[in-house]
């Protein structure tokens, strides 16, 4: 038994799941895409780029620059901020004493800062190899002007651009700004750097819009390059291959000023002058900020612009990575590529230990090429694949496991049938073996039923019949359509019978194809006819009826007889699967709960019959004021509850609540007499009122009766969770 029933199942599952692989892919391939093209994807893209960062080989110090950070204490010692023009004219003078390559003034000098104005614009006007900044206008600030006194060659914005979750991932090198085209601070620098070592910047020969310094190409930035899903690129952006800001050397405004500084530290190397004091709040987020089981780390603007510098530098002189994307079709491909692998996976391997164990192994491959690809300086995608690979296999194990299920259920259902009927009846699957036979079948060839089980007819019969009965069956599964046809059998013991044998395909609700056969003796033709016919009711009418009483036992077991709602037993269960669903997807949910106001008053003055007409008509009105998605249940006499599956705002459930009130308020007509009634309304949300079911429903409740005891026909939302609630 178990050896055919193993055949069977390996056979039809190879017919089965070929299609199953493709249906799988595909699907759980758009999905993936669909869910991406959503930016649904991007903000765990990103996380997960971050940790790249963090997880990649400390790197050697950044020589070529110096970051000169004014402190809390160095505010305190001048005496304000932004500091004087002769703290700064000071500054300035004392690090252009040791002949830095380039000085960058990251400190907004718009307006003169007294006293010292005069002796600032005179050193400003002789250090040729200093930058300042402005701040282009934007959607967001009204941008600061540049020093007046400094030529736009000597000028650069500090405009920083920062993704959706805050964070600073991108760096912008130019900028158009009416007929303008304006160069970033970071970028000034650089150029003053390489100028002298004979650099300068030229078209790419890869892109004549892209910029290419020494033989480093500076890939631009496009709204969906990388995990980014439309996001704004204007300008010309590149994706930033961060420095930790730890490997930067660093002296504070008052180390310089009391020559506490060696000049070697400023010789030749690019000066960057910036605020650090948490007063001024200059800060931002970059990949390094990024630490576990503790907040971020905040990273000062001069220290963003420091890793610009470094950025563009190290790819010109270094050689060092840039970070390069795929571009669309090649992302979507590798996508595909993992899909098929998940499916394929769950597909050839059927021991879930052995396939847990090649998922688990494609999973550490998948992480190891993203983090390979990185060090090379090449963002691929990761959590695409690697949902694309989960939810194949995933996808493709539920639908095999139906299968089987299914396939189990049929066959044990056929054979069960069919053993009780007398006449011969066979069933084969595709490969023309038998594999369910009744015991009719078996006295009628003479064999044991474990004889044929798995076996085909030329196993068994003489090749002329064998050859009869195949040539039926080819054309059977050809026609798809029932045939009937008069041939011999000879049994066991050599006696032949001329026979009609009736054959039809069966698909069961798994899809699979089944052949059923049905013998007839030719003597007793019209009575086999007319047993079949009442043996193929009786079939049908037995199914019919297993369906109906199912059908009547779910109604009577999740509905409520009266209104047709769901009962409190199909509340509880939709309750928790809801907030299962909403604690998933970080969703918030609102449950209603209802008690109607004089219903009493109703049910004893008119009688019974138009208390239960009332009910109905208020599980009418009710539901019609809901989406499809929310759930009506009454609990029993005249309480209702109501669950907001994925409502935006907490304020919603008053939305909903105050709609249920003005349409219960407006009266009744019962057997053409009006009937008014008033509705008392107490709300609960998820998370913010509890976190189970049980809490919700205590707060719905109580708030409920605050809103009969203050008056009823009025809703109230669930108090603040008190100590008591907490412990429910």
């Amino acid at each position: 038994m178990a050896l055919w029933q193993r055949r069977f199942r390996k056979s039809l599952k190879i017919l089965r799941s070929q299609h199953a692989v493709i249906l799988t892919i595909g699907g759980v391939t758009l999905l993936v895409f669909l869910t991406r093209w959503l930016g649904l994807l991007q903000t765990w893209e990103l996380a997960l780029s971050d940790l790249l960062f963090r997880l990649r080989p400390a790197e050697s110090r950044e020589e070529r620059i110096l970051i000169v950070e004014i402190t809390e204490q160095d505010i305190q010692d001048s005496g304000t901020w932004p500091i004087s023009d002769q703290t700064l004219n000071r500054l300035l003078k004392a690090i252009d004493a040791h002949q830095p390559r380039a000085i960058g003034l990251d400190i907004y000098r718009d307006l003169p800062v007294e006293p010292g104005h005069a002796e600032l614009v005179e050193t400003l006007n002789t250090i040729d190899s200093l930058i300042g900044i402005e701040e282009v206008a934007n959607s967001s600030s009204r941008g600061v002007e540049p020093p007046p006194t400094l030529p736009p060659e000597r000028v650069g914005f500090n405009n920083v651009i920062d993704d959706s979750d805050g964070w600073v991932r991108r760096a912008l090198l130019y900028l158009h700004k009416g007929d303008e085209l304006h160069t970033s601070f970071a970028l000034r620098l650089a150029y003053l750097y390489l100028e002298a070592e004979g650099i300068t910047p030229e078209p790419s020969t890869q892109n004549p819009k892209w910029l290419q310094l020494n033989q480093r190409t500076f890939q631009r930035f496009v709204a969906n390059d990388g995990p980014y899903m439309r996001v704004d690129d204007a300008g010309y952006q590149v994706l930033l291959n961060f420095r930790d800001p730890q490997q930067f050397d660093r002296a504070s405004m008052g180390e310089v000023l009391a020559g506490q500084v060696s000049p070697e530290m400023i010789h030749d190397r690019i000066v960057v002058i910036g605020s650090r004091a948490e007063s001024v709040k200059d800060f931002f987020y970059i990949p390094h900020s990024g630490r576990i089981a503790r907040p971020p780390q905040d990273v000062a603007g001069v220290e963003i612009h420091a890793n610009i510098i470094s950025h563009v530098l190290s790819a010109a002189l270094d050689n060092r990575a840039l970070v390069w994307v795929w571009s669309e079709p090649l992302e979507w491909l590798w996508v595909v590529v993992w899909s098929t692998l998940g499916a394929m996976v769950v597909w050839r391997i059927r021991n879930p230990l052995y396939y847990s164990t090649t998922l688990l192994t494609l999973i550490m491959l998948m992480l190891g090429l993203g983090y390979g690809a990185f060090l090379g300086g090449w963002w691929i995608p990761i959590i695409p694949p690697l949902l694309a690979l989960m939810g194949s296999a995933g996808t493709l194990q539920a639908i095999l496991g139906y299968q089987e299920e299914e396939l189990k259920r049929s066959t044990e259902f056929l054979r069960s049938m069919i053993d009780n009927i007398p006449d011969p009846i066979f069933v084969k699957d595709t490969q023309f073996r038998w594999i369910i036979l009744n015991q009719a079948f078996c006295r009628f060839t003479g064999f044991p039923r474990e004889e044929l089980l798995g076996k085909t007819d030329y196993d068994v019969f003489n090749k002329a019949e064998a050859q009869v009965f195949r040539q039926e069956e080819q054309e059977l599964f050809a026609n798809k359509s029932a045939r009937e046809h008069e041939e011999e059998y000879t049994d066991r013991y050599g006696e032949t019978y001329l026979s009609a044998t009736k054959r039809s395909l069966h698909r069961d609700a798994a899809g699979n194809v089944f052949l059923v056969g049905v013998i007839r003796d030719i003597t007793e033709r019209k009575r086999v006819e007319e047993e079949l016919r009442r043996t193929t009711a009786e079939l049908t009418r037995s199914n019919r009826e297993l369906q109906n009483t199912r059908d009547r036992l779910k109604e009577m077991a999740y509905s409520d007889s009266l209104t047709g709602l769901a009962n409190r037993k199909s509340f509880h269960e939709s309750l928790r699967t809801s907030l299962d669903w909403a604690a998933e997807n970080q969703q918030l949910l609102g449950l209603l709960y209802l008690d109607l106001d004089g219903f009493k008053s109703v049910n004893d003055s008119l009688g019974h019959n138009f208390g239960d007409l009332l009910l109905k008509a208020v599980a009418g009105r009710t539901t019609n004021c809901l989406r499809d998605s929310d759930i009506v249940a009454r609990l029993g006499g005249d309480e209702f509850t109501v669950i907001l599956p994925g409502i935006k705002k907490p304020e919603d459930v008053e939305i909903v609540a105050e709609k249920i009130i003005g349409t219960l308020t407006q009266p009744f007509m019962l057997n053409d007499q009006p009937v008014s009634i008033t509705v008392s309304i107490g709300s609960s949300v998820y998370p913010d009122d509890g976190e189970t079911d049980t809490v919700l429903i205590n707060q719905a409740d109580h708030a409920m009766y605050r809103a009969k005891n203050d008056g009823r026909n009025r809703h109230h939302r669930a108090e603040p969770a008190s100590s008591s609630n907490a412990t429910v």
